[in-house]
């Protein structure tokens, strides 16, 4: 059974700083890119970041760029995101996401609500 196990949320001033992990079982892990996403009260489910099966790309969204870093540590089926220079607008509920067997898994969430 795929699962993904986010952890590390919580509350942060403005300009603070939080580190996100995500560990996943039930897959080969490095074989497969890994996605955090966030979705806020009232809109949609977007795409904040994403890592290559072995690390060697990272992808991020124009908003996080410079603020965020996606990591993974293969040995330890852990992905990573680190947040520094929060903002009030990156409040949302975080999930890690990995594409298998066709249909996309998610995690169950990690709030992070940055205080303004």
């Amino acid at each position: 059974e795929v699962q993904l196990q986010a952890s590390g949320g919580g509350l942060v001033q403005a300009g603070g700083s939080l580190r996100l992990s995500c560990v996943a079982s039930g897959f080969t892990f490095d074989d497969h890119a890994i996605g955090w996403f966030r979705q806020a009260p009232g809109r949609e489910r977007e795409e904040v970041a994403c890592i290559s099966s072995l690390g060697g790309r990272t992808d991020y969204a124009d908003s996080v760029k410079g603020r965020f870093t996606i990591s993974r540590e293969n040995r330890k089926n852990t992905v990573y995101l680190q947040m520094n220079s929060l903002k009030h607008e990156d409040t949302a509920v975080y999930y890690c996401n990995v594409y298998w067997g066709r249909r996309d898994y998610w995690g169950q969430g990690t709030q992070v609500t940055v205080s303004s």
